[in-house]
């Protein structure tokens, strides 16, 4: 292939996903970044998803695909010829109901490498169909974080095959020095995620609850939609939280909303990075979130925001009584974490590790 800063990739990228709740920044940074650097890149994705609007009066290559479920077969035939037609060096497979696909797809000498990247922090099952997928069938594997990385190993995934590259964020579209509307208004919560139990809504929730039952005045504003919406809202009525939280809906744009607020919170159960996280972080603000995945990893407990147990509310709302009653304390938190995104956790970062890993597998292959 030649040196890295000479040879010119074709690369295809797939992502049958409809929805990510924002997951598409991060292939759509790295499409960016790919092309900047002269690599030609081709996009399999679902005709209704997100990533195909957003990508719809560009100049991507943009190729529908849906697949419906791992056992999809229907596309395969179909992608067999178009990678042999097109020749690519790289197919990068990014989410997993994609990475199935690899199994059937040509392997040989002369076929492309085969990149996955793991973004879900669920335990992967230790079984043959997991080894040979990820050791044999796939060239590399990229873990968005250690915890992620870690999981894949459990499940008896080669360590050499994976690459620890975290997603990253356009930091530039963030203003971290957003502070709010004045110190003497009430402090506002926010929290940016799709409505569905794995993000800890009822959590926040009923922490909210006991802060008013203890005297404390909040507000609290969500961006997001999904399936626990209505029972998100009978809860709110039950616990008579109708003037403390708003929902918003989904907000494409979320830099509005975090300028509003003054602590960002995501109590999820689990969380493989946390983009929504990162962001707010970019914004300035300080986190308080679950012990989770990878936000264990992205928060410094103490310096950047603070971390609780997930499930536990009692210690969800001590963790947001302490910054909601030192202000000081929290745009000091918030200061930190935008730097600490600025320096770390970058989509242009994030790209370039990416660039290098296909450089990597490819000159292993020859």
């Amino acid at each position: 292939m030649g040196g890295r800063g000479h040879s010119r990739l074709k690369i295809l990228h797939i992502d049958p996903e409809r929805h990510w709740g924002g997951g598409e920044v991060q292939v759509l940074g790295l499409l960016d970044y790919l092309a900047g650097k002269g690599h030609s890149n081709d996009l399999l994705t679902h005709p209704c998803g997100k990533l195909w609007e957003r990508c719809q009066g560009t100049e991507l290559k943009t190729l529908p695909l849906v697949v419906r479920n791992d056992l999809d077969l229907r596309p395969v035939m179909k992608l067999r010829r178009l990678i042999q037609r097109e020749g690519y060096n790289i197919v990068h497979l990014h989410t997993k109901r994609a990475h199935a696909l690899s199994m059937w797809l040509p392997h040989g000498p002369s076929a492309p490498v085969y990149v996955v990247t793991r973004r879900m922090d669920y335990p992967e099952r230790k079984n043959c169909y997991t080894r040979f997928l990820y050791n044999r069938r796939s060239d590399g594997v990229v873990a968005i974080s250690r915890h992620i990385f870690e999981l894949l190993v459990e499940a008896g995934v080669d360590a050499h095959r994976i690459r620890l590259i975290y997603s990253g964020i356009d930091v530039n579209r963030f203003d971290s020095r957003a502070d709010g509307k004045g110190a003497d208004r009430i402090p506002t919560i926010g929290m940016v995620a799709v409505l569905e139990a794995r993000k800890g809504h009822r959590f926040l929730f009923e922490a909210i609850a006991q802060l008013k039952a203890a005297g404390m005045s909040l507000r609290c504003i969500l961006a997001g939609e999904g399936s626990e919406r209505k029972s998100l809202e009978e809860i709110k009525k039950h616990l008579g939280l109708e003037q403390e939280v708003r929902f918003l809906g989904f907000v494409g744009d979320t830099r509005a909303m975090l300028a509003e607020i003054d602590i960002f919170v995501l109590p999820s159960l689990y969380e493989g990075l946390g983009i929504a996280a990162l962001e707010a972080m970019a914004a300035g603000k300080a986190v308080v979130a679950s012990r989770v995945g990878g936000l264990a990893e992205v928060i410094a407990d103490g310096v950047t925001g603070l971390l609780v147990p997930p499930g536990d509310s009692k210690a969800l709302g001590e963790a947001i009584a302490k910054l909601a009653a030192d202000p000081n304390l929290a745009r000091a938190m918030g200061w930190r974490a935008a730097a600490q995104v600025r320096a770390h956790f970058t989509l242009e970062q994030m790209a370039a590790r990416n660039e290098a890993f296909y450089y990597e597998l490819l000159e292993a292959k020859t």
